[in-house]
């Protein structure tokens, strides 16, 4: 015999119940049936509803209870033949014809008693499960209908004793025939007391009446029907790789089944458990599948936590004062008066000095569970002992749950790591002796992230996504994006990295979709966006509060890095190819530096000097294992290299200078670059990383460029240079006749830094530079006879574009 429960929410359609006979049906062939129906939620409600509504003599009672009655008649004829629809179309009728009786008597009282509003609710159940019965009698299957308010049911808390074996009730099986039928239906959550009245068995009934049936009837398995696939590692609705858990022992299905799960209600299996009855939890939608089995035998499985939990709704109570230490008797004070006033405790965490008590309840008990302890604890929060209870209110419990946690030594290290390197803030937390369960409070607002980081963590083989909320789409942006396109499915393969662009803003649009924008179509997609405005943007990102949450500024803008400070405060990293917020302030940079350690994140730009290649990252490795920087001597600018590479009299320099702005190598303006400004604020931030506080008014410029170059307009910037042939020709002359070539140095030595145009004699490593590329050379205490040279491309938006990439990969790894 094999007892069949199945969801509410199936008997909403005549799909539902189509779906229910099939399984029935199918389970039929080879055992006999015991299918347990509850009523629909809507039905339930729609009850509810007419039973307040008669109270209060209001005048649409009738018409509400026919169209539900309809609705029923209607299921009825869809689904059982014109033939056999006479008694069960009459039966429904006469239900509800009781129904209607019963809503009179409510109005002529103008009352609705307990007891009148649960005899209510079990019509629900007696018309689901009718039609469920006659559907599979339709079909010519030995059925018989059973009205569980017949049975006799003791409470089904009692592990011991589930049926009534007292000398005026015979046994349930011999009372009912159980045997003289292959599938039997059954009403569900309604009974018979002992003495003989009828009963709403209320919260779990579902599950009550089935587990009672199972035990009482040594069924060999329950299997609990439902429209999902099973219990899964997380919750599905929020964590989109949630899978089926396989197999459960009865321990791990308790803990996470008291965590909002819909599959069972946990104070109702205790005669199961007695037993230890398995249990399988499928799909209705997916029979074929496994689902979830709840058993106590050995499952050879290498994951140590079975599933993910959460309970939203939170409120914690703070009781703590010295007037607590070592006072006996303080704890059960606190404990007896909550539980004399009903309330529920879920989670207690106390302080080792017994300074502090805390307490979750359910939020909706938190403002009486704050007026009982203010009263009990009185007195000793007038005499100072203890301060006035504080409550921490819109908080969740989020829970790991296996039965192997206990001989796998780091996992609340492994889940507070990865909680803490997103940002989110524990509150309270709690674990059982036996290991099985360690519940973590935090902000409802979290949840879903916590969820899914965690899930990231101990289900996904190490595989992380990272959201990207890129600013920035111009020449070196859209090189990114193509970049990600042609190399993320390689990335996912490789490196377990999932590459998601969650947001992107231009200089006029902005978009942002938490489920990632379509890279093939983002460029339309984001002229469709709203207008750009980067402070919100960034807001956006901040409340959205996705898992591996990285801004990308992609822009020269001096108003983005304002906003870093925001974006770092949340765990989230920021990848930075704007030079502006290295090279600014030298507090504000520290600030920056600071706040990406204190929350656990990354503030990377390797792009400001050199674009992809690896200066700051080698210098940083540098510093880390204790070499000192003695002096820097570095070509820093790939536009001017290029410039005096490409300029030997043979054209003027001005005409050598839009050649490099047409290829992309210069800034919108090239004075940016040919000032030597640009190539200040590189130099200053490898003396900073270096550990040296350095300012950019501390930085000799030496320049080559008239004064007249740098007024009016870049038009205006390009006549003077003509004018000024003369001037350029002569820097070109004076370096030939030394047989030396022209380039734009970065010097760092003894605490000075400097910038200017220097002659480079062959035997120099700058002398054959070629073309837009960068090198530095790195003298320290033990590169001290020959400098650590780094030389290659240091311009270029493709260069650059995979220099960011790289840096984007590098802020996963904490």
């Amino acid at each position: 015999m094999k007892v069949l429960k199945f969801e509410s929410e199936l008997f909403t359609d005549m799909m539902g119940y189509k779906k229910a006979i099939e399984i029935i049906q199918q389970s039929a062939l080879k055992e006999q049936i015991i299918a347990i129906i509850p009523a629909d939620n809507r039905t339930e409600y729609i009850l509810s509803s007419i039973s307040d509504k008669a109270q209060k003599k209001e005048a649409d009672t009738n018409e509400i209870l026919s169209e539900l009655e309809n609705h029923y008649l209607n299921l009825a004829r869809l689904m059982i033949p014109v033939q056999q629809q006479s008694g069960v179309l009459s039966f429904l009728k006469q239900r509800f014809n009781e129904l209607e009786n019963i809503f009179k008597g409510i109005a002529l009282l103008n009352e609705c008693t307990m007891t009148t509003r649960e005899s209510i609710q079990c019509y629900g159940t007696i018309l689901s499960s009718y039609l469920v019965s006659a559907g599979c009698k339709s079909k010519d299957l030995e059925t018989k209908w059973i009205d569980t308010r017949e049975i006799i049911m003791v409470d089904t808390h009692n592990t011991k004793k589930n049926i009534d074996t007292t000398n005026s009730n015979k046994n349930i099986e011999e009372t009912e025939n159980f045997d003289d039928a292959r599938i039997l239906v059954c009403t569900a959550g309604i009974a018979k007391s002992q003495k003989g009245t009828n009963i709403y068995l209320g919260k779990g009934g579902a599950d009550k009446t089935a587990s009672f049936m199972a035990a009482s009837l040594n069924a060999t398995c329950l299997e609990i029907w439902t429209s999902s696939k099973g219990m899964t590692t997380a919750d599905s609705n929020l964590v989109n790789n949630a899978r089926t858990i396989k197999q459960l022992n009865f321990e791990e299905a308790m803990e996470l089944s008291h965590f909002d799960s819909t599959f069972f209600y946990p104070p109702a299996l205790a005669s199961i458990l007695a037993k230890e009855l398995p249990i399988l939890i499928k799909n209705i939608n997916k029979p074929d599948e496994e689902g979830t089995l709840i058993c106590n035998e050995e499952m050879h499985s290498a994951d140590s936590i079975k599933g993910i939990s959460s309970l939203k709704n939170i409120t914690l109570i703070n009781v703590e004062g010295s007037g607590m230490i070592g006072i006996p008797g303080f704890s059960k004070k606190l404990f007896t008066a909550l539980n004399e006033a009903e309330i529920n405790v879920i989670l207690i965490t106390q302080s080792a000095s017994e300074h502090s008590i805390c307490v979750g309840v359910h939020q909706s008990a938190s403002e009486k569970s704050k007026q009982v302890l203010n009263k009990i604890f009185e007195r000793e929060i007038a005499a100072g002992e203890i301060k006035p209870i504080l409550l921490e209110e819109e908080l969740s419990i989020l829970a790991l749950v296996g039965d192997k946690m206990k001989s796998h030594p780091g996992i609340s290290g492994k889940m507070f790591s990865a909680l803490g390197r997103n940002g989110i803030n524990i509150r309270a937390i709690a674990q059982g002796s036996n290991e099985i369960n360690i519940s973590a409070v935090i902000k409802t607002s979290e949840i879903e992230k916590a969820l899914n980081v965690l899930h990231e963590a101990f289900f996904e083989d190490t595989k992380k996504e990272i959201n990207l909320f890129i600013i920035g789409a111009g020449n070196v942006g859209k090189k990114l994006i193509q970049q990600i396109e042609e190399q993320s499915e390689k990335i996912e393969s490789a490196q377990k990295i999932k590459l998601k662009i969650a947001g992107i803003c231009n200089s006029r649009k902005m978009l942002i979709n938490e489920n990632g924008i379509p890279i093939n179509n983002w460029q339309n997609l984001l002229e469709s966006g709203e207008k750009a405005d980067p402070g919100l943007f960034v807001t956006n990102m901040t409340k959205m509060n996705l898992r591996n949450s990285v801004l990308v500024d992609m822009t020269a803008n001096e108003s983005i890095p304002k906003h870093y400070q925001q974006v770092l405060r949340k765990s989230m990293s920021v990848v930075a190819c704007n030079k502006i917020a290295a090279s600014g302030n030298f507090d504000e940079y520290k600030l920056l530096k600071d706040l990406s350690v204190s929350y656990n994140c990354k503030f990377l730009f390797e792009t400001n000097v050199g674009a992809a290649l690896p200066i700051i990252g080698t210098l940083n490795d540098l510093i880390k294992s204790g070499d000192k920087i003695s002096k820097i001597n570095a070509v820093l600018s790939g536009t001017l290299n290029f410039v005096f590479n490409n300029y030997d009299g043979s054209r003027s320099f001005a005409e050598v200078v839009r050649q490099a702005q047409d290829e992309g190598y210069t800034e919108p303006d090239p004075r940016l670059d040919l000032s030597g400004k640009d190539v200040m604020r590189k130099i200053m931030i490898l003396v900073r990383e270096a550990g040296t506080k350095i300012e950019l008014d501390q930085i000799t410029c030496n320049s080559f460029l008239p004064a007249s170059c740098m007024e009016g307009t870049v038009e205006d910037f390009y006549q003077e240079m003509e004018k000024n042939e003369a001037h350029f020709k002569s820097l070109l002359d004076e370096a030939d006749s030394k047989n030396a070539k022209l380039k734009f140095v970065a010097t760092f030595n003894e605490g000075q830094a400097a910038v200017g145009l220097q002659h480079i004699s062959q035997e120099n490593e700058m002398y054959h530079l070629y073309g837009k590329d960068n090198i530095v050379l790195f003298h320290t205490d033990r590169y001290n006879e020959q400098p650590l040279v780094i030389k290659g491309a240091g311009a270029g938006a493709d260069v650059t574009a995979s220099g960011v990439f790289a840096d984007i990969l590098r802020s996963i790894n904490n």
